[in-house]
């Protein structure tokens, strides 16, 4: 299955949500833990140390009633005037409420001890049991001893309440040395149970911890796998991109799965396929250009030459127009020359006419024929005249002539 970037984004903060929520139940269920063993040692050992002390006051109560019994007994045997009080009544219940103590601290202690949270606390029961079940026969012995004495001295029987006296008073010392035995096994419990508590926080708190560390190795762990499945590609990428920038278009880069990383990937190298398309295109451009520039070279160098040619043939024009100008211009001075001549001829014919009249017709000869050479000069001088419009034009033919060659040059 192929994830997105923003997939496996989401999904490795997804991951670290729910171990840091996990991380969080687990730490509060630990602290319940404690929190309800501590509750349980709470309860049970205060109820227990509140029993074994009430059992306490209670073989106490037996003794001092048994005292009282007795010390009124020995007045009544003197004779001495004694307070009417049911003592053996009393002591009776007192009995009786310390036999049903025994018995539910015995059953306590037996049902903790099978339901304890730890061996050791077990144990603790278990020897607490031990200890109320020692107390108990021996508080039985004494209770039963002290039964019988007290009975002696309810019925006047002094001997018997004397020679019971010393038993009683050592069964009673031997219960409440088991009674303090007995509380002295429930301290041991209570320490049982505050290690086990401390033992329950020293887990937590290292399990805790533990959970911590594997939250930070996973958190790396998922940073290191988006780093690889997102940064690495994006190196890859930007390496790429620098290299077609470079100008280098012969790489192509590996597209796997269907994330965005790809998808560009795919983009990229096909941007690249265009531009080297482009590039051989521009190349096979370029070298169809340089034969049509070297073509156009060969061409305008052609032309260069011909109009050098033109330009030469148009200067060789121009010198056999310069001579025809040079000639058209001696002509031109000649013709002016007889015009001159012709007119002086003239007047000396007119003069002639008055002083020579045999001459007239040869003068008129002669004067036809100079009307005749100035109609030829007069043709001459249309002719010279556009022989200067030639010689214009080929001028202007010569200056468009040199623009041509100029321009075709530049070409």
């Amino acid at each position: 299955m192929s994830l997105s970037i923003a997939q496996r984004i989401l999904l490795g903060f997804g991951a670290v949500i729910v171990v840091i929520v996990a991380l969080g139940l687990y730490a509060i269920g630990q602290l319940s833990a404690v929190r309800e063993a501590t509750d349980g040692i709470i309860s049970r050992d205060i109820a227990m140390m509140r029993q074994v002390d009430d059992l306490g006051n209670q073989t106490r109560n037996l003794g001092i009633l048994r005292r009282n019994a007795v010390i009124a007994s020995l007045m009544k045997a003197q004779n001495r005037p004694v307070r009417d009080v049911d003592t053996f009544g009393i002591w009776r219940r007192t009995a009786a409420d310390t036999d049903q103590l025994f018995d539910d601290l015995i059953r306590e202690a037996d049902a903790y001890r099978t339901q304890a949270i730890s061996a050791d606390r077990a144990a603790s029961w278990g020897r607490l049991s031990t200890v109320l079940a020692q107390a108990n026969e021996t508080y039985r012995r004494y209770r039963d001893t002290s039964a019988l004495q007290l009975n002696a001295a309810t019925s006047g029987d002094f001997q018997g309440v004397e020679d019971r006296n010393e038993d009683a008073t050592q069964q009673y010392e031997a219960t409440v040395a088991g009674v303090e035995k007995a509380r002295g096994a429930l301290d041991e419990s209570v320490m049982a149970g505050q290690h086990v508590v401390a033992d329950i926080y020293e887990r937590s708190r290292v399990s805790i911890y533990l959970t911590l560390a594997g939250s930070v190795l996973l958190a790396v762990l998922i940073t290191w796998l988006i780093a690889r499945a997102v940064v690495q590609p994006l190196k890859s990428l930007m390496a790429f991109v620098d290299r077609v920038g470079e100008g280098d278009l012969s790489g192509r880069l590996e597209a796997r799965g269907r994330d965005e990383v790809s998808h560009l990937a795919t983009n990229l190298n096909s941007m690249v396929s265009g531009l080297s398309d482009l590039a051989r295109t521009n190349r096979t451009a370029t070298a169809d250009l340089n034969a049509a520039a070297a073509e156009i070279r060969a061409s305008a160098q052609e032309q260069a030459a011909s109009v050098e040619e033109q330009f030469a043939a148009v200067q060789e024009t121009a010198a056999t127009v310069d001579e025809i100008t040079q000639s058209g211009a001696q002509t031109a001075k000649r013709a002016t020359e007889v015009i001159a001549t012709a007119q002086a001829t003239a007047q000396t014919s007119r003069q002639g006419l008055r002083a020579v009249s045999d001459t007239v017709r040869a003068m008129d000869a002669i004067r036809e024929q100079a009307e005749a050479v100035a109609g030829n000069i007069v043709g001459l001088s249309e002719k010279t005249q556009t022989i200067g419009d030639i010689i214009e034009t080929v001028n202007d033919i010569s200056e468009r002539t040199h623009l041509l060659a100029l321009n075709a040059a530049i070409e």
